[in-house]
């Protein structure tokens, strides 16, 4: 990103894959694999730059959230890692919460409840399931902190991905020890300290430097959770502005001056990567469901949107419960999908295509109705994600929400939070203006106009009685133990 103008001069991708094979619930991952990306893709990078590569001055690192990489005394990974979508961890939930005499006591500890796809219960798993592995561990961090690792030698951490981890007070940003201690003694010494989120992690060591052609020094943030990150690139720095991403999984987050605990531990408390604090929901069906139905169907990406544009909003009364890999808001980790409501008028395809949709767009309602329950009020949300390129699903968003939704000139908005707090780490522009870092973000942020949607009141209508008949339902069923 050209630091004046703000254009995004290069860019480029390189996959990484799950480990195949593992039993049900298992999602891990080798952090070799992130190295190897990560290297591909910043020689692709600088080589678009051509002569421009020796003005590089600063690097930033978005990773996803809640996954544990664990080092032995030799810094060497001990076994792949445990990833945020990894809900192998219920039993080793339970036993925190019972321990500490239940989910309120947790939550008023740190600030959330424990969650399978927190860092916690999986640091208690490795011990209880792998005491071999775990004897060898000696670091334990999280995936953008390896790479920050790599790119600088330094251990560190800072607050908003840390807050994820379920072993910070998120309101002091300090670790909670009585946490600590019952996984094990031994973890307050494994864990980096922590840090300001827009302070540098480091210098880019000299030997990367080398091998990619760089000169000069090259400051590395600290980064962040690929959904604090996503808040920078999308403009969410300031109350009022809430960022939905439509992608595999699902996330609503917004700004807060002061930390939002949910009492009922289904919003995230975490902190953001500016110092404040990000509420945040997140739902773990959103494409991963809706690209099921396409390839059901086998409809391209235009096929789906001309079908949702000819079938009525509420799809004629079917309703999905779109649960099919559980669910982290709301906690059913062992939830599964529900179609409610067939009849011979909409036992169709394109219903069936439009129930996907709006199922997971209302799981994201629900999260939103809990977030304006502890006092965020959106005036707008800034959507990302695939599902994000559906002119037809802005619309059933705007609707759901009942706000305007609109999408940045820039896709990744993840990656541009990164690129931004490099640019506020590599320049002293900030800092000795005064800038505040939201008025500095702002300049580099891009809102796509011709995406903005507003809400069409009587399709808001549908969706408020669809939300609240498909909570309705989900109560039935999980208080029947069929959910």
């Amino acid at each position: 990103m050209d630091f004046d103008s703000g254009r995004v001069l290069a860019s480029a991708s390189h996959p990484h894959h799950l480990i195949e094979g593992l039993p049900a619930g298992h999602m891990e991952q080798n952090p070799s694999d992130w190295i190897t990306a990560a290297d591909v893709t910043v020689r692709a990078v600088l080589d678009q730059l051509g002569a421009r590569r020796g003005e590089v001055r600063g690097l930033g690192v978005s990773g996803q959230q809640h996954g544990l990489v664990v080092l032995d005394s030799d810094d060497a990974v001990v076994r792949p890692a445990k990833l945020w979508c990894d809900t192998s961890t219920v039993s080793q939930c339970d036993s925190i919460t019972a321990h500490f005499g239940g989910s309120g006591t947790v939550i008023e500890m740190v600030g959330n409840a424990m969650l399978p796809g927190y860092t916690a219960p999986k640091i208690l798993w490795l011990r209880e399931e792998e005491p071999a592995n775990w004897e060898q561990v000696t670091s334990v961090m999280l995936p953008h902190d390896y790479l920050n690792f790599w790119l600088t030698g330094r251990k560190t951490m800072e607050y908003g991905d840390a807050s994820g981890t379920a072993l910070m007070d998120v309101r002091t940003r300090e670790w909670s020890h009585p946490m600590l201690d019952f996984i094990d003694p031994r973890l307050s010494s494994m864990l980096p300290e922590l840090q300001s989120s827009l302070a540098a992690a480091g210098q880019l060591r000299a030997e990367l430097r080398d091998a990619w052609g760089l000169s000069g020094e090259v400051a590395v943030s600290a980064g962040g959770g690929d959904n604090m990150m996503g808040a920078i690139g999308t403009g969410n720095t300031t109350a009022g502005c809430v960022t939905a991403s439509l992608g595999t999984s699902g996330t609503l987050f917004a700004r807060s001056d002061q930390a939002a605990i949910d009492p009922l531990g289904e919003v995230a408390g975490f902190c953001d990567s500016t110092d404040r604090w990000l509420p945040l929901v997140c739902t773990m069906n959103v494409t991963l469901v809706t690209e099921l139905a396409r390839g059901m169907f086998g409809w391209s990406h235009a096929d789906y949107d001309a079908v949702l544009a000819s079938t009525p909003a509420g799809a004629d009364g079917l309703l999905l419960l779109p649960y099919l890999v559980g669910e982290r808001t709301p906690n059913l980790p062992h939830g599964c999908g529900v179609l409610h409501g067939l009849n011979v008028t909409n036992m169709t395809a394109a219903h069936i295509a439009r129930a996907c949709i709006e199922g997971v767009t209302l799981g994201l309602g629900y999260g939103l109705t809990r977030l304006r329950e502890l006092g965020i009020a959106p005036t707008e949300i800034r959507l990302t994600g695939g599902g994000s390129h559906s002119q037809a699903w802005r619309q059933i968003a705007a609707d759901v929400f009942e706000v305007p939704v609109v999408c940045l000139k820039t896709g990744e908005g993840a990656a541009l939070g990164a690129a931004i707090q490099a640019a506020w780490v590599a320049s002293d522009a900030g800092q000795a203006s005064g800038t505040a870092f939201h008025d500095f973000a702002a300049t580099f942020v891009i809102l796509d106009e011709s995406t903005r949607v507003e809400p069409n009141p009587a399709n808001a209508t549908v969706y408020r009685n669809a939300l609240t008949r498909m909570n309705a339902l989900r109560n039935c069923l999980h208080s029947a133990k069929l959910l």
